[in-house]
């Protein structure tokens, strides 16, 4: 418990101001179906939290547990997105640059490459290729000197690891951020059976990963939808060996994706066999080190505005994008006070939104996507925050990015066969003790309200049905005549 409190010490965000409620009626209690689904799955009614605002309409708001400090799960990214639309703006762009010490002569750079990052959340295989491609359109073929990568765009944090089911340490959501992250630093795995023999490839093909091939070709069997193919890596002095195991039918294919390496060694390996690929090649060796001040710059990527990175962290509920943007807002807004960027962007968060009067004394933030036992927050907070998203310059670009109901994102499964098809654009949040869905929704009468319901408890099992409960109950506003208020 010292230990817990310590940590939520280090990532306070605690904020004084308050911001009253538009006066309306107000009620203090569940919908009716909304507790016998809370009963259905043995929850108590203090285990959810919930607010419900309208926002341009008639309406009653609802507020049960709703100052109850509670874990956010991944609705917390909700706060991290909004802060970046309006801190760093929709346009805002992230560069990743190629550099030299050495002239380039017929071809040959005599001298050293580097690769400085910029913290560019979505700088994927596809845009790094597209970049080296720019060093072969401008002469360079063959390196001398060594490959040097400049990772200091970041000052890092040294948060606790996290790991919510303590299993796969491998597994592609659980990435850190960093200054030059490549394409999520995940390695996709594919396996195909075919003619009696299965075959094993790994994209990015870094020269550090081997395959050692142990699935079994299936000659007669249909194709399963949980293939049975295992992968084991194991850490050599050479590098990384992944045993792979199983079975596989024949025709059938798998893939996997898995997080094998450190940062510097995916993005160098990354780089080296995409170098290969264009039929270049580096003599040196690999190297971490700042761009020294008179190099000369070869090579420059711009990643897409940060309006589409937001889409990506919001639908897709993406924990090191969102972490990669909370470290930016740091990074740009870091003073000499700021020990690192973690520190940088919560006081800078805590700024804006004291600037807009939002109270927010349970809001804690550690990393900003809610991957976290320390991230905390209370579901009135939540709402006011998303009411002022309501009636912000950047509204139509921030609900957008948000999942919609039984169509696309973490949403996609959720609602189908209701009135909520493509009503209702809503973040989730997902941990082994939370359960929780934020955002915007509209009612039978095409009217829009901010809705939070976050359910922590030590056995959340079933409850996303309790929070799709919320939701089909708010759509049943009692009929109104005259016409649907508008934005």
């Amino acid at each position: 418990m010292r230990q817990f409190c310590r940590r939520l010490a280090f990532a306070g965000l605690l904020l004084p101001l308050a911001l009253p409620l538009a006066a309306a009626p107000t009620q203090s209690q569940l919908p009716a179906k909304v507790q016998q689904a809370l009963k259905a799955n043995k929850l108590g009614n203090n285990a959810l939290s919930l607010v419900m605002l309208p926002l341009n309409g008639p309406g009653q708001a609802t507020f049960v547990n709703a100052d109850v400090s509670v874990n956010p799960a991944s609705t917390m990214k909700l706060v991290t997105t909004y802060a970046a639309l309006e801190l760093l703006g929709p346009t805002h762009q992230w560069k990743t640059e190629f550099y030299t010490d050495g002239p380039l002569k017929n071809g040959v750079l005599q001298g050293n490459l580097y690769l400085k990052g910029g913290g560019d959340p979505k700088l994927n295989m596809e845009k790094l290729w597209l970049l080296m491609r720019d060093l072969r359109a401008n002469g360079v073929q063959q390196i001398t000197g060594d490959l040097i990568l400049d990772r200091s765009h970041f000052v890092q944090p040294q948060l606790p690891a996290f790991n919510d089911d303590g299993g796969d340490a491998n597994k592609p959501f659980l990435v850190t951020p960093d200054s030059l992250l490549v394409n999520l630093k995940a390695l996709r795995f594919i396996a195909r059976s075919e003619g009696g023999k299965v075959h094993i490839a790994v994209e990015p093909p870094i020269a550090s990963i081997k395959i050692d091939n142990q699935v079994k070709a299936l000659k007669a069997a249909k194709c399963p939808s949980w293939p049975d193919v295992r992968y084991n890596p194991v850490s050599q002095f050479d590098g990384t060996t992944v045993v792979v195991s199983g079975q596989l039918a024949d025709g059938c294919s798998a893939q996997t994706y898995l997080s094998l390496l450190d940062h510097p060694s995916y993005a160098a390996g990354a780089v080296r066999a995409i170098w290969q690929e264009l039929g270049g090649s580096i003599q040196g060796r690999d190297r971490i080190e700042a761009v020294p001040a008179k190099a000369r710059l070869l090579a420059r990527a711009s990643s897409p505005d940060l309006v589409e990175v937001i889409r990506d962290i919001n639908k897709y509920s993406n924990n090191t994008m969102a972490r990669q943007l909370f470290l930016s807002i740091g990074a740009q807004f870091r003073d000499k006070a700021d020990t690192d960027d973690a520190k940088a962007a919560q006081r800078v968060i805590r700024a804006w939104l004291a600037r807009k009067g939002l109270i927010s004394p349970h809001l804690v933030m550690e990393n900003g996507s809610g991957l976290s036992r320390a991230e905390r927050v209370s579901a009135r907070e939540m709402a006011m925050m998303l009411q002022a998203a309501w009636n912000s310059p950047y509204a139509a670009e921030f609900i957008a990015s948000l999942p919609l109901a039984a169509m696309d994102g973490t949403m996609r499964k959720r609602l189908k066969r209701t009135a909520l098809v493509g009503e209702a654009h809503i973040k989730t949040g997902t941990l082994n003790t939370v359960r929780a869905i934020a955002g915007f929704t509209r009612d039978s009468n095409g009217n829009s309200w901010a809705v939070v319901a976050i359910l922590n408890d030590p056995r959340p099992w079933g409850a996303s049905a309790v929070l799709d409960q919320v939701l089909v109950e708010l759509y049943k506003q009692p009929k109104t005549s005259g016409a649907t208020a508008q934005r």
